[in-house]
């Protein structure tokens, strides 16, 4: 349970440090499209970080995407 909450802490670190990131990057006025793309890229992003933290932290470290037929 701990590593869950562990994993969605971080997980919402990232996305709000990407987010923050892009509203001091992006020019001002920000309209409502702004606003989505920057939802957008910070969503993105954070999805990359956990399918790259699920997969380095599973047990499979060379045949993960292969599933092998028995013969």
């Amino acid at each position: 349970m701990a590593r869950k909450l562990g994993i969605a802490v971080a997980l919402a670190v990232i996305f709000a440090v990407v987010a923050g990131i892009m509203l001091k990057l992006m020019p001002s006025p920000l309209k409502d499209s702004d606003y989505l793309v920057i939802g957008t890229v910070a969503t993105l992003v954070s999805m990359l970080a956990l399918f790259l933290l699920l997969v380095k932290t599973s047990g499979k470290q060379s045949n993960i995407f292969v599933k092998r037929r028995k013969k």
